[in-house]
């Protein structure tokens, strides 16, 4: 080795000891004669005394040393009781400088603000950075645990093909040329989700992995074309057997990781109730501001906006003082969603209330308004009206800003649930109808028999695991009924030619004694972040993309020359079918 320490190592004890540090120059003060360097590694950082300057050499930021010295306790008065190395300083007698660093496009240390661009096109000097390094522990730490748990559990790992053939999953594949097979094409998986049910037919009753998913999105925040799930999937379970091993899972890591203990079981929501309440099935508990149901109460109103299939109001508590531009910013803001605007009322100081939408309503309706939704003198009320799921989702996106704006989410507390009865189907827009989840998913077993019948009311045996209002993980009981598959195809007009060209090879397989099954997959990189304190996915990938899927590091992704688009084949027309 070419070091006997680490710099994060060192303490009290080893006073008096020689010992040889290898790591990069943190910081480096001259102090009239003696020198002053942050040694850091892996491990953290240790104080090095250059006594005369020679031998600092022309030592500058991130040149990366060998040091010889001689650990001694810090003069009193000088401690830094902030780092666990601060009670102790190494005196160099020898440094040599193992490699020189270029001048730095950004500081490594200190919070100092730096573009995400430059940061990703330098990632291997962002992991430089405390905060970024712990990220990646964390995950290694968190990756660790979920393994141990789930062999505890008795799953089998189990790696799944990342070259497969196109399937439809709600998303864009990335596909693939195959140079053998020209005008052939193999896809990266958007999840194994076809895979883990043939592990099942296939008698292993156990499954997981850390599986590489790839997903060709419109941009959107916080995604990655390529991201980690932990995947599981179980025979001869039902929902609650699947819920007990995520609560398992979750609970260890939160508890070993963050040493907090996630009171169990976790509460229950259904997607019906998380709608209406919130305009999310991902709702986060933190905060109250539920939203209200209003239609009843205008049933019998003049005013034609609010002459609509759902009337609903969000309260922001203090709206009322806000300015005429800020209130002008909620209806720039509520376009930017798509909608019209956002209707308000506000209740003055007095109790009277104002505003432009206060006009158009009878005595009658202003009178019982305010006790009606619980505001306070000096709030606002915002309102939505039309479908009931676009003005939901209008209300429950503005209730998300209210909390932020207000400063009403707490950030110390976590909040865990579990989103159940989601429905099996919605419109398509085009008069049909397309699978909520997927078209494995099971119904409810109170629908089995009928879905075909009600497909707006049915309810999937579905579940989701949310935390502070996040989406952590989501799976379902599967199909494993050849007559009740074709059944979910039906509703979704899928015919059987259509079915057998997409999904072929697991109605083959489904034709050989399935197990019913089910399973359920975290998104890994969102877990990491949360228990890693991140904001965005980004903070826990070691090479992550920007929003738009453009890496700075590598310039990927790249045009290809014409001799290669000619040897992929990417241009080649397939040969037919004998």
């Amino acid at each position: 080795m070419i070091r006997t320490h680490t710099a994060g190592s060192l303490r009290e004890e080893h006073a008096g000891q020689q010992v040889t540090l290898a790591g990069w120059v943190a910081r480096r003060r001259d102090h009239g004669g003696v020198v002053f360097i942050d040694l850091r590694d892996a491990s953290g950082s240790a104080q090095v005394v250059f006594r005369e300057e020679d031998h600092a050499h022309d030592l500058r930021a991130e040149y990366c040393v060998k040091v010889v010295g001689q650990v001694r306790v810090r003069p009193e008065g000088n401690e830094n009781p902030d780092l666990p190395t601060g009670a102790i300083e190494v005196v160099a007698e020898e440094v040599e400088v193992l490699s020189e660093s270029a001048p730095l496009p950004f500081p490594i240390e200190g919070n100092v603000g730096v573009s995400e661009e430059a940061r990703l096109k330098y990632r291997y000097l962002d992991i430089r950075r405390q905060q970024v390094a712990q990220a990646m522990r964390t995950r290694s730490k968190a990756t660790y645990l979920a393994n141990e748990v789930m062999h505890e559990l008795g799953f089998v790992y189990v790696e799944t093909p990342t070259l497969t053939r196109s399937t439809p999953e709600g998303a864009r594949d990335f596909l693939v040329p195959v140079r053998l097979q020209p005008g052939n094409w193999y896809a990266l998986p958007q999840s194994p989700q076809l895979f883990k049910q043939l592990l099942q037919v296939g008698g292993l009753e156990r499954y997981y992995q850390l599986a590489k998913c790839y997903r060709d999105e419109d941009l959107r925040a916080d995604r990655q074309p390529e991201f980690t799930q932990i995947d599981v999937e179980m025979s001869f379970v039902d929902q609650e057997d699947v819920i007990a091993v995520g609560e398992k899972l979750i609970g260890r890591l939160w508890r070993e990781v963050l040493g907090y203990e996630i009171p169990m079981p976790l509460p229950r929501m259904t997607y019906a109730d998380a709608m209406a309440r919130y305009g999310s099935d991902k709702p986060d508990l933190r905060f109250g501001q539920e939203l209200v149901d209003m239609t009843d109460y205008f049933s019998d109103t003049t005013f034609r906006v609010f002459q609509a299939e759902y009337v609903g109001a969000v309260v922001m508590p203090g709206g009322a003082s806000q300015t005429r531009k800020e209130l002008d910013g909620w209806q720039e803001w509520a376009r930017s969603r798509g909608a019209k605007g956002l209707a308000y009322v506000l209740v003055q100081p007095d109790g009277t209330l104002g505003g432009p939408v206060a006009k158009n309503l009878s005595e009658g309706e202003l009178s019982g308004l305010a006790a009606g939704v619980k505001a306070e003198p000096g709030d606002a009320i915002f309102f939505a009206a039309g479908a009931r799921n676009a003005s939901r989702d209008l209300l429950g996106a503005a209730r998300l800003e209210i909390g932020r704006r207000c400063g009403l989410i707490d950030e110390s507390q976590w909040s865990f649930l579990w989103v159940v009865d989601a429905p099996m189907f919605e419109e398509d827009g085009e008069g049909g109808w397309t699978a909520v989840h997927h078209p494995f998913t099971g119904p409810k077993p109170e629908w089995a028999d009928n879905f075909q019948d009600h497909p707006a009311e049915a309810l999937a045996y579905a579940y989701d695991m949310v935390c502070n209002g996040m989406e952590i993980g989501g799976g379902s009981i599967r199909i494993h009924r050849a007559e009740m598959q074709q059944r979910v195809f039906d509703v979704l007009g899928i015919s059987k030619e259509e079915a057998e060209s997409k999904f072929g090879f697991l109605l083959e397989a489904f034709k050989y004694g399935p197990p019913p099954h089910g399973g359920i997959a975290y998104g890994w990189d969102r877990i990491c972040m949360l228990l890693s304190g991140g904001e965005s996915i980004r903070d826990v990938i070691a090479f992550p993309k920007t929003a738009s899927g453009f890496d700075p590091l590598t310039g990927a992704p790249t045009p290809i020359t014409t001799a290669q688009r000619k040897e992929a084949g990417v241009d080649a027309q397939p040969k037919a079918e004998a």
